[in-house]
């Protein structure tokens, strides 16, 4: 019976490695995805006067290559650099953007309401950089909530709830706004983006335990904090399949990220870009 048990536990532990490098890989080539929605909605955008929110995008797949670069926040993490498939979604009651799977719930007007499952990854773990020597894993999670869209004549509002379902317990609120604007095959797409972080997700990934701690590494109990992202992406159409996109962002990180002595950057840099063909 103990070495069933043994066994069994091994078992669990190699299975559980491998789903979260799957759910990793996945969550990122999804979060690539997001960044080409706009390619898949040119046709739509160009007939309604370069409106990204005068009607929903048609449904269909969309299928490509992208990469990304963007800066951690943690001290000497350095560069994160993947490069992954791309997949899109959208049909009539689901919709898959980004890392986020959305059910629709219906519009009224010109809001949208949708509830979704969204995956963070967020984690890391011990010696992923000098500073996080020593400390526990913390993993990628799942996050369950709902949005709500405002396709406005001039510009295109979402809010965004989410709670954690596991490990951090964590919860988030985000406010966004983008528009887009059409020159022959180019579209550029302005965003910015508010995101609120409460204690527990920020001190779940920034905060250090007592049992963490170092001459290096101080205790530190993760607050709230409020976060700015701002950014522009760039799509160009070769054909009415096929397109290619860049997304240049930036992210400012709130007090309670930057006090962590885990943290050494109030700034992150980003870049993602890629090629997609959309059915």
């Amino acid at each position: 019976m103990i070495v069933a048990h043994s066994i069994h536990h091994d078992l669990s532990g190699v299975f559980m490695r491998h789903t979260t490098v799957v759910l990793r890989v996945l969550a990122f080539g999804l979060t690539l995805g997001a960044a080409s929605a706009a390619s898949a909605q040119t046709a739509t955008q160009d007939a309604t006067g370069g409106n990204d929110v005068a009607r929903p995008q048609e449904p269909g797949w969309g299928l490509g290559l992208g990469a990304g670069f963007s800066r951690s926040p943690y001290r000497g993490y350095g560069t994160k650099t993947s490069a992954l498939p791309i997949l899109l979604y959208n049909g009539a009651y689901f919709r898959v953007a980004g890392p986020a799977v959305d059910f629709k719930l219906g519009s009224v007007g010109q809001f949208d309401f949708t509830l979704r499952a969204k995956y963070a990854d967020d984690g890391y773990k011990s010696g992923d950089a000098p500073i996080l020597n020593g400390m526990d894993e913390r993993k990628d999670g799942f996050h369950l909530g709902g949005t709500a869209t405002w396709r406005a004549p001039f510009a295109k509002f979402s809010l965004e709830w989410l709670k954690a379902a596991g490990n951090s317990n964590g919860q988030t609120v985000k406010l966004g706004a983008e528009r887009g604007f059409t020159t022959g095959k180019v579209r550029l797409t302005p965003h910015l983006g508010v995101t609120w972080m409460n204690n527990e997700y920020v001190n779940y990934y920034y905060g250090v335990k007592s049992s963490e701690v170092t001459a290096a590494r101080a205790a530190y109990n993760g607050k709230s904090t409020v976060n700015l992202d701002a950014g522009v992406r760039a799509d160009y159409s070769l054909t009415t399949s096929q397109s290619v996109f860049l997304d240049l962002g930036v992210t400012h990180y709130g007090s309670g990220i930057t006090d962590s002595p885990l943290v050494d950057r109030s700034t992150s840099p980003s870049l993602r870009l890629g090629y997609v063909y959309k059915f």
